[in-house]
């Protein structure tokens, strides 16, 4: 085994141009792989926090069964009572792994600067809730970055009439940060109601549909202006561990429902139509990108040790006369190829971390479709992606030396010997 190791060492130092340009195509594929695996892994854990902080779904979403189909048709059936928002919000603390309960109302109607109206779409919940949230909203990287500071939210708890408005429904309105509005929606039971509210911070939403419309508001307000004191269309569920998701969402459904409420309880992901169609379009790209990687590194790796094995045809018949087996001579040719594999991936690794360490550091942004701010460009380690692809460029380069390795083997000893 020392012997064969030596040998491929020295095989591939043959023709070192050639095993160079290989080198470096197996290098800079796996790059490429490992850098758009990393940047792809930041996207899903930036819209996985957008998603459960940033937008408030949490990791759980309880509410009656039927309200997201005709809870705006007929809210006064599918709102929970305050008995039960009290009660559940019991059963729910009880849990081990539940770390929060917010009780959630969203509401939709006329804001006026008195001169001019527009519609809004508000959420109302708790101000202590809210910086709950706000806390975990963006990673260090994103912190440095400053870029999404505009989309930080927070709300008064010692003044309910204060909400947070969107910088689009700020600019139609020609309101300013202190300034007065009215708005106007309608109850429960389908009454006219309005209140005058003062303006707290302007946000980002970071979305450009909805950054000239959207409103944060107290739930005291928001209870005040539907006439719905103590009620909530859903209760928000924040867990102290994400991978809890889903065994405490079957888990949290019977219990409350063996407790006797009609409840339905979806998680972050079933809620999050963006994340999931962003994800499933970065997966099948990167499948893609993945494939045609993979299918160079074959062909080259199948070409290098071709050639290879067709120029040192009479040193493989010189190998087999003085006892060489063909076994061997597979082994010699797929140890040399999975050196070679092995050491352009190692290559391209470290060219991975210097470039991610590199456009990490320049602090790089750009807009995406639909946004309504920049966002960094940031690169994470992908270590799971980064693995799988290394132990298969791995497989994949020893295996596409073994057919022209076999093949050689299979020749003749007098015909190698004789090869020109």
């Amino acid at each position: 085994m020392k012997n064969t190791f030596r040998l491929a060492l020295r095989g591939l130092t043959r023709n070192r141009r050639r095993s160079l340009v290989t080198l470096l195509a197996i290098a800079l594929g796996f790059a490429a792989i490992a850098l758009f695996a990393g940047y792809t892994r930041n996207v899903f854990d930036g819209l996985q926090r957008q998603s459960i902080y940033g937008e408030m779904l949490g990791h759980l979403t309880l509410s009656k069964t039927g309200m997201r189909k005709e809870g705006k048709l007929d809210p006064e059936r599918y709102l929970l009572t305050a008995p039960e928002v009290e009660r559940i919000t019991a059963l729910l603390r009880e849990e081990a792994h539940v770390d929060m309960v917010a009780p959630r109302l969203a509401l939709s109607g006329l804001m006026s600067n008195g001169r001019a109206s527009t519609i809004f779409i508000a959420e109302a919940i708790e101000p202590a809730a809210m910086a709950r949230f706000q806390d975990n909203i963006l990673s260090e990287d994103e912190i440095r970055s400053g870029m999404f500071n505009n989309q930080l939210k927070q709300l008064d708890p010692e003044r309910i009439e204060v909400v947070e408005l969107s910088e689009g429904l700020v600019d139609i309105l020609h309101l300013a940060v202190g300034g007065q509005a009215a708005v106007l929606v309608n109850t429960l039971a389908g009454q006219a109601n309005a209140l005058d509210i003062t303006v707290g911070h302007t946000f980002n939403t970071g979305n450009a549909g909805s950054n000239d419309k959207f409103a944060y508001m107290p739930l005291a307000l928001a209870r005040s202006l539907l006439d719905a004191e103590g009620r909530a269309d859903r209760l928000t569920i924040l867990l102290d561990d994400a991978e809890q998701t889903l065994p405490m969402q079957a888990h949290l459904l019977k219990k409350l429902r063996d407790a006797g409420f009609d409840i339905e309880i979806q998680t972050w992901r079933d809620l999050s139509d963006f994340y999931n169609q962003v994800r499933g379009m970065f997966d099948m790209i990167f499948g893609f990108i993945f494939l045609i990687v993979l299918t160079v590194v074959i062909m080259s790796v199948a070409n290098s040790m071709g050639m290879t094995v067709v120029e040192r045809t009479r040193e493989i018949g010189t190998l087999r006369a003085i006892g060489l087996k063909r076994a061997g001579v597979v082994r010699l040719f797929t140890t040399e190829s999975m050196l070679l594999t092995l050491l352009g991936c190692t290559l391209g690794l470290a060219i991975t971390v210097a470039v991610r360490w590199g456009i990490n550091l320049a602090n790089v942004s750009y807009t995406p479709p639909n946004s309504a701010s920049p966002v960094p460009l940031l690169i994470s380690l992908d270590v799971a992606r980064v693995s799988f692809t290394f132990v298969l460029m791995g497989v994949v380069g020893t295996l596409a030396a073994y057919l022209p390795a076999r093949r050689a083997a299979k020749k003749l000893i007098i015909d190698a010997l004789g090869h020109v």
